[in-house]
């Protein structure tokens, strides 16, 4: 836990099961830990939560409650409970490590009791004033009886938040012994003195609490604000279950006013799954704070940007602990639902971060935390590069009822963002676009990728050029068009020139002039392309010691200017963002291009390209897996239902069509996601077209959790 802010006091867990030896510290997750299952099952986004863990044969459930007070933002209580998964198996020696930092700024003090075991934390910060960090002593869970247990302790120079693993790690030793009435003594690591870690500057104090016991156990930390009035009774023991059990029923009355499940007639496991996927994105809501490295244009040196705070969901806390833009805005459709004020707080950081040119960096890699997690070759962020607007997604569901002056504060910026998008990623020809920064070395790629666009390695034309006309960039002004202008009319100032440039990005015959492929039957990209490429291993010649053979691509065929002869997501968006009119005589054929399973019909959604196509499932380079390639992503699909649910309630000739579309289509999703969950624990990045089997990172609690909108039929 940690304030919102650059140098924040920052308070953690950390476990280990002594069987394992030294090696086995939990702290940050990672996918390589290979843990069961974890994540949160409860979080309302405020001052509740529980989640649970699973590792190996150890189950650990934590919970905390916030209480408001005082002038630095109140009071909380966390309960830590361990159990076996067995509870006939011998118990495992498991120590939990207590943690509290300081960066750059604030003060920590032990108080120590009988010596070895560290009671409480007294502390002082900037934003929380003075402190108290208690420890209490373990008991039996659901009871006061006590639990026998051994403690040690560690005062040290902090590193930082990213090295505070490694900090531990270097400090225990195996010296300790654990004894208990009945039980042999056993041996553990405990954390001895230390000095702090060699090369790492001081960046504050360190107060590490070890408590090392057998499961069962429950362990409980108390946070006390010294400007909140002393609570009647202590948020402990009895009082800290009775807390607890209030804000569950609430959660739980909560998420079945806002979504209905239960009055869809979902069962119980099918509601708590639900409840879990909100929980994991409310739960993964972050403070960043840092600078991007920046290259304003092309050629121009790269110079970190300017200093910058963020507040946002993530796509996956252990594998994308940072912000993507286009990823915000599908988080921001579900949140929104939930809390629209917090929402509203999100999308006002994320617009705070674009510079006086109206451009917003597309990841967000602000501080250790983030940069820890990225390769080298994605950090840099370039200026001439954007990211689709999907906050204006979340930003059209909210307008009717976000404050006046909020969005008066905001227009500027939108104003400002949609305008750098058409200086900067205008087509040849009017009313065309087209994404800058794709890949350069096209003899490396089988299709050079295109990030901007968020569908990576979606086949494009195969030779980059100023020529190119993006299908999904112009549905993505579109909507921006038709935001800005209800905005501008909500808010009383001249709808034009918004209402102009959606109605004449809105132009169905337009938009079939610039890209309908009529030898595709099918919406398309347009550019210097040829269908006749491949990948080949080129050998060295000569031979030269330790250059191995690479794959390069291979033109068979000159590119020529012609339609991109790809058949997927792409081809849908006239569709996905609603551009298409009800009685549009094309939509029959994206229709039935959806459901056909030769094309993109699967029984487990959607898939990102036709099975027909010469680029399924291929991979990119020789180490690049194919991505947006055939795999069914949760967000396109959202869009889909969307889409459809919007054509099946509208008067036109496909609306039959269109609703036995929405009806399949959303079953398939919803009857998946909710098998895989319930297989492997978690919520994935994207899902085999073939088996519905979850692919890529996981836990992915990003725009995976609009299933809960697509249960909710909240579109």
């Amino acid at each position: 836990m940690k304030t919102r802010s650059p140098r924040a006091l920052v308070t953690g867990l950390m476990w280990l099961q002594q069987q394992e030896g030294g090696g086995g510290l939990r702290h940050t997750c990672e996918e390589s830990d290979g843990l069961g299952r974890y994540g949160w099952v409860m979080h309302d986004g405020e001052s509740f939560g529980a989640q649970e863990i699973r590792d190996g044969a150890v189950e650990l459930r934590t919970e905390f409650v916030k209480s408001p007070g005082g002038e630095h933002g109140g009071d909380w209580s966390w309960r830590v409970t361990a159990r076996m998964e067995n509870a006939s198996a011998p118990p495992a020696l498991l120590s939990l490590f207590f943690y509290a930092a300081t960066d750059g700024q604030g003060t920590l003090e032990p108080r120590l009791e009988n010596g070895s075991r560290l009671a409480a934390v007294r502390g002082t910060t900037e934003e929380l004033g003075g402190f108290t960090l208690r420890f209490l002593r373990p008991t039996a869970p659901g009871s006061q009886d006590p639990k026998p247990a051994s403690y040690n302790w560690l005062e040290a120079p902090s590193p930082g938040l990213h090295r505070l693993t490694e900090l531990v790690r270097s400090s225990l030793t195996p010296s300790a012994v654990f004894s208990a009435p009945a039980r042999p003594r056993r041996r553990f690591f405990a954390v001895s003195p230390s000095g702090g870690l060699p090369g790492a500057p001081p960046r504050g104090r360190v107060l590490l609490h070890q408590v090392t016991l057998e499961p069962p156990a429950a362990v409980e930390v108390m946070f006390e604000s010294g400007s909140a009035a002393p609570a009647p009774v202590p948020l402990m023991g009895a009082a800290l279950s009775a807390a607890l059990a209030r804000h569950e029923a609430a959660f739980r009355h909560r998420f079945e006013a806002t979504f209905g499940l239960a009055g869809k007639g979902f069962t119980a496991p099918q509601q708590r799954f639900a409840q879990a996927a909100l929980s994991e994105v409310l739960g993964g809501i972050g403070y960043f704070h840092g600078r991007s490295l920046v290259q304003a244009a092309p050629g121009e040196r790269a110079v970190p940007g300017a200093e910058a705070a963020l507040f946002t969901a993530v796509p996956s806390r252990s594998f994308f602990p940072r912000g993507f833009l286009w990823d915000e805005g599908f988080h921001q459709l579900l949140v929104a639902r939930w809390d629209p004020a917090l929402s509203l707080e999100v999308l006002a950081h994320w617009l705070d971060l674009m510079n006086a040119e109206g451009w917003i960096p597309r990841e967000q890699i602000l501080g250790e935390e983030a940069r820890a997690k990225v390769p080298p070759e994605f950090v840099l962020q370039r200026g001439d590069t954007g990211n689709p607007p999907t906050l204006l997604l979340a930003l059209e569901r909210l307008l009717p009822a976000a404050p006046r002056p909020f969005l008066q504060r905001l227009f500027p910026r939108l104003c400002a963002w949609y305008a750098w998008f058409n200086r900067t990623q205008a087509g040849p020809e009017p009313l065309s676009f087209r994404w800058r920064g794709r890949d350069a070395e096209h003899e490396r790629f089988l299709n050079p990728k295109t990030l901007a666009s968020g569908l990576d390695d979606y086949p494009r034309a195969s030779h980059p050029s100023p020529h190119e006309r993006h299908l999904d960039l112009r549905c993505w002004m579109a909507l921006g068009a038709r935001v800005l202008a209800a905005l501008a009319e909500r808010l009383g100032q001249p709808v034009e020139p918004f209402g102009a440039a959606a109605r004449a990005l809105g132009d169905n015959e337009l938009l079939e002039r610039l890209h309908w492929a009529p030898e595709l039957g099918a919406f398309a990209d347009y550019g210097n392309h040829s269908a006749a490429v491949a990948l080949r291993w080129q050998h060295p010649a000569p031979a030269a010691p330790g250059q191995a053979p690479r794959l390069v691509r291979e033109v068979r065929e000159a590119p020529r200017l012609r339609f991109v002869d790809a058949l997927g997501y792409v081809s849908l968006f006239p569709v996905l963002l609603q551009l298409l009119r009800p009685d549009s005589p094309r939509l029959p054929a994206v229709l039935a291009a959806m459901r056909s399973e030769r094309q993109l019909w699967s029984p487990f959604g959607l898939r990102s390209l036709a099975r027909d196509s010469a680029f399924y499932l291929r991979p990119n380079t020789q180490h690049d897996p194919p991505y947006w390639r055939g795999s069914v992503w949760l967000n396109i699909n959202f869009l889909a239902l969307r889409a459809l649910h919007g054509y099946a309630g509208t008067e036109g000739p496909q609306r039959e069509r269109a609703a036995r579309l929405y009806r399949e289509l959303r079953h398939n999703l919803i009857a998946n996601v909710y098998r895989q969950h319930a297989e492997s624990g978690f919520l994935w990045e994207h899902y085999s077209d073939s088996s519905g089997r979850g692919q890529g990172c996981r836990p992915f609690a990003g725009w995976t959790a609009l299933v809960v909108l697509v249960m909710a039929e909240d579109y």
